[in-house]
């Protein structure tokens, strides 16, 4: 079997409108509704693509009518799955998750601290407090002032029960690509784990560096779509200079057991 034929799973993607207030022309390009997002993933042989909707996360967001929305569309689409959103200044996203969190397609908790203007080491202990009851995996943006992959290793070494996903591998506010893999070694309990759902993910090298720095088993396949090209993000695991297993553990089987897919 060829690697292309490796079904994969996404656990870092999105849909909806953006109005980032750049050019018009490129808010069309990166906006994409839900049956476009699953349609482009199908195509890159993605069996599973896990969404937060980009209503709940940029500007003018609304945290609780996203989360309302996605629940529906991901029971109504076959091939999609939900990260429930809390923005931790907002009680109701946390009364949101708990009940979400029992809803079969919903895969755990999305937070964005760059998106939502706070920062995460403030928010942190309650966030992984609220996770460890409910066995939640948390995925969060890092790499930004706000989301500082080593800030968050003390609470995710307090917490061991909780799954951390440290998203956009080689994202770094000083342009330093290594602080999701600094993070991961610097984790007590085997618990963190980064995907590759980043614009710094086509540097040649970058994946193949965090492999060897890590292992292919604390990597996950994302592509942040809309944002940016799934095929593009799929093709450069497919073609990275790993071996076949490496590969299969980071487009598929790494997320497979974490999520408890089949």
């Amino acid at each position: 079997m060829s690697i292309h034929d490796i079904p994969a799973i996404d656990v870092h993607a999105h849909y909806g409108t953006v109005n980032w207030g750049n050019h018009d022309l490129y808010n069309r390009f990166v906006t994409a509704d839900a049956p476009t997002v699953l349609q482009r993933s199908l195509d890159s042989n993605i069996q599973y693509t896990i969404v937060s909707p980009l209503l709940g996360l940029r500007i003018g967001y609304d945290v609780i009518a996203a989360n309302i929305e996605a629940a529906k569309i991901m029971a109504a689409t076959e091939g999609l799955l939900q990260w429930v959103i809390i923005d931790p200044r907002i009680q109701q996203t946390y009364e949101q998750a708990e009940e979400m969190l029992k809803l079969p397609k919903c895969m755990g908790i999305k937070v964005h601290p760059e998106a939502h203007g706070y920062y995460m080491v403030d928010h942190a202990r309650a966030i992984f407090e609220f996770a460890a009851r409910h066995q939640a995996i948390v995925l969060t943006h890092s790499g930004c002032l706000h989301s500082l992959p080593e800030a968050m290793i003390p609470f995710a070494n307090d917490f061991p029960q909780i799954t951390l996903i440290l998203a956009h591998i080689g994202n770094g506010y000083d342009g330093d690509p290594t602080h999701q893999a600094r993070a991961i070694q610097a984790a007590k309990h085997r618990n963190v784990y980064a995907d590759s759902s980043s614009s710094q993910n086509i540097v040649p090298g970058l994946l193949e560096w965090t492999v060897n720095e890590v292992g292919a088993e604390r990597i996950l396949f994302g592509t942040d779509t809309p944002v940016y090209s799934v095929p593009m993000q799929r093709a450069r695991v497919d073609y990275a200079e790993l071996s076949d297993q490496q590969k299969q553990l980071i487009l598929r089987d790494n997320s497979r057991k974490l999520f408890d897919l089949e």
